[in-house]
C-alpha cells in the first residue's frame, strides 16, 4: 500500500506541524516564531452560460488572492519584528515610511521529527500589516507574552527543489 514516502518507504504517519522555522531574506532564522498560520490561496469562481446550454452555469477559475499569515512568539528583547512593523506606517508619520525595505521574502521550512528539511516554501513580497507588541494582560493567567505580526503577501510557492529527505541520514548544520 503507498505511503505517499519514496524515499523512507517505512514511514507511515505524516509530518508533524510543530517542528519549522522562518527564515527572512538574509537567510537567518527569525527567532522564537513558536506558531505560523496556514499558507492559503483562494481562486474566485466565474460562473458562465453557454448559448446552446444556458440551463446550467459552466464554472470557470478567476482571479486568486492569497490570505494573510499570522507569526507568533514569545516576546523577548529581540526587536526584528517591530523594526520589520515599524517599517509600514510607523508612529513618526508618512515621511518615516520606508518604501524601500518594507516588503521582504520570507522562507518556510517544515521539517521532520530529526530536524531534516522536509518542506520549502517561498513567501513572495511580504508586509506587515497588524503588529500586536503586547497582548491582553492578565495577573490571574499563568500564560507567555505572545507578540503577533500579521503579513500580507503577493503570493507563496513550494520549493519543488526540496525533495524527500533520507531519515537514516546526518543532519545538515544550520
Amino acid at each position: 500500500m503507498p505511503t505517499g514516502f519514496t524515499v523512507n518507504a517505512h514511514r507511515v504517519d505524516p509530518y508533524k506541524n510543530f517542528k519549522f522555522r522562518v527564515k527572512n531574506e538574509d537567510g537567518r532564522t527569525v527567532l522564537g516564531v513558536s506558531k505560523v498560520g496556514a499558507l492559503k490561496r483562494t481562486t474566485e469562481v466565474l460562473k458562465h452560460r453557454n448559448g446552446n446550454q444556458n440551463s446550467h452555469d459552466s464554472p470557470s477559475p478567476g482571479r486568486s488572492s492569497f490570505d494573510g499569515v499570522t507569526m507568533e512568539r514569545g516576546i523577548t528583547h529581540d526587536l526584528e519584528f517591530e523594526r520589520w512593523a515599524n517599517m509600514v506606517h510607523p508612529y513618526a508619520g508618512d515621511p518615516a515610511m520606508d518604501l524601500v525595505n518594507y516588503k521582504q521574502e520570507l522562507t518556510l521550512e517544515v521539517m521532520n521529527e530529526k530536524g531534516h528539511v522536509a518542506l520549502r516554501y517561498f513567501l513572495h513580497a511580504c508586509w506587515v500589516s497588524e503588529f500586536t507588541a503586547v497582548p491582553d494582560l492578565d495577573a490571574n493567567a499563568n500564560a507567555i507574552a505572545i507578540e503577533s505580526l500579521k503579513i500580507e503577501l503577493e503570493g507563496w510557492e513550494r520549493d519543488l527543489g526540496t525533495t524527500e529527505p533520507d531519515e537514516s541520514s546526518a543532519v545538515p548544520a544550520g
